[in-house]
């Protein structure tokens, strides 16, 4: 079958310029050169594709979904809006699609109250490797359902409190408290919870956004020099008109208690769309600066809650303080496992809490090896500690990682693929079922 004729061959791109524009993705890191872009206005058109390649073994050939390519999650947020409701569960970043945070879990400060955004899908329509298109939900065609979920309100203003720990333990701790509180009926439960490290890279702010006023950088910085680590608890209550008078009632109760540091408290208010966007002002700030297209050789990790002071003491005061590369934010923070609907293809530790861990690293063009160096070290430490780390957007590169990584779960996400992609076409450049 020749393709042009194809009703989607005017969708079709072999120019340079669409293939290299495709060929790689935000890290900077990997590249894959496509030998053509799809650009479909219908999910018609993708299913053509598809078929065409499940059909027809003369023209086989493997299909990958372009990141940021169609409706991002920003969309979601300002429809809704319209109407004053929310989604009650985000990533940290909106300028992502749909589609791309629903295939790997998504996370952030939320997850801990309301589960991943995997968690909060009631129905989606779905095209599967042989070309179906099909609507799934629990109820409906749920094995797909399942199998495709991380397969690879009425709010006004958010209080936003910020405080800073020495001590690894009690900032952990502190910060298990608090998620344990999560569905109780006092209202002393929060909206979000993120922790963070800082460390000596000047302002205690970072890409990001930025939080603390410049009078209490001197202070904070020292702190830093003195302890070489500081631990930061972010948490997040949101109000309303309705509630606003109470609100300050309510964060004093919920930070009673901890075991933060005298004096270092930070507090401030925002609108609840800034709250959501605020990552997007630090991107848009690089980018002018010509700093935001350069290597991002990022590592995320789950790590059992039994084992997160092993890794605090082996990686965060070992191997990174050693290695002293650390550009970019360091995010720790708990969730809790009952959050997550086990049937998903979702792989976490086998644990009822256990921490995200996230290194955002950013790099020059010519020295990410550094950095993919030690996050190498990290995952050789884990492995030496017998601590069970868990890749979140994981990249491995042969099976036996692959089938290491799934776990329990290997089986049945082998039997999903089986089923609804048979011929193997569908995100060939992962390799989790070959090494090609």
């Amino acid at each position: 079958m020749d393709i042009k004729a194809l009703d989607i061959s005017a969708k079709l791109s072999v120019d340079a310029s669409a293939t290299e524009a495709a060929s790689q993705d935000f890290g900077h890191i990997v590249k894959a050169v496509p030998k053509a872009v799809l650009h479909p206005s219908t999910p018609q058109g993708i299913a053509a594709l598809i078929k065409l390649s499940y059909y027809y073994s003369s023209v086989r050939f493997g299909i990958a979904a372009k990141g940021q390519g169609h409706s991002l999650w920003i969309d979601v947020l300002n429809k809704t809006l319209e109407h004053g409701l929310a989604p009650v569960s985000w990533a940290d970043y909106l300028y992502l699609t749909v589609g791309g945070t629903l295939s790997n879990a998504g996370i952030s400060g939320q997850t801990f109250r309301y589960g991943p955004q995997i968690s909060n899908v009631l129905e989606m329509d779905v095209i599967t490797g042989k070309a179906d298109l099909m609507t799934c939900s629990p109820m409906k065609n749920s094995e797909l359902f399942y199998a495709v979920l991380r397969g690879l309100g009425q709010f006004g203003i958010v209080n936003w409190i910020r405080v800073i720990y020495s001590d690894f333990s009690s900032f952990t701790g502190d910060q298990e408290l608090l998620i344990s509180r999560n569905g109780r009926k006092d209202n002393n439960a929060l909206d979000y919870l993120e922790g963070s490290l800082l460390m000596d890279q000047g302002s205690p702010d970072n890409w990001r956004f930025s939080f603390f006023q410049h009078l209490d950088h001197p202070r904070i910085i020292s702190l830093i020099t003195e302890h070489r680590i500081i631990y930061c608890l972010e948490v997040v209550k949101h109000y309303n008109d309705q509630t606003k008078n109470s609100v300050d009632k309510v964060m004093k109760q919920i930070l009673q208690g901890l075991s933060y540091m005298p004096g270092f408290m930070f507090q401030k208010e925002a609108g609840y769309e800034e709250f959501l966007t605020r990552v997007r002002s630090g991107e848009l700030k690089l980018e002018s600066q010509g700093l935001w297209e350069v290597p991002h050789p990022w590592l995320n990790l789950f790590i059992p809650k039994s084992q997160i002071l092993d890794f605090n003491d082996g990686v965060f005061r070992g191997i990174v303080l050693e290695q002293n590369i650390t550009t970019g934010p360091v995010l720790v923070y708990p969730m809790n496992r009952q959050k997550w609907d086990k049937r998903m293809s979702a792989v976490i530790p086998d644990e009822e809490i256990f921490y995200t861990v996230g290194f955002l690293h950013s790099s020059g063009l010519n020295d990410w090896g550094a950095f993919e160096y030690q996050n190498k070290e990290i995952m050789r430490f884990c492995k030496k500690a017998g601590i069970m780390a868990k890749q979140y957007l994981p990249h491995y590169s042969t099976i036996d990682e692959w089938v290491h990584h799934f776990g329990s779960k290997r089986k049945i996400f082998q039997q999903r693929k089986l089923q609804f992609d048979p011929r193997m076409l569908l995100s060939p450049g992962q390799n989790i079922f070959n090494n090609n």
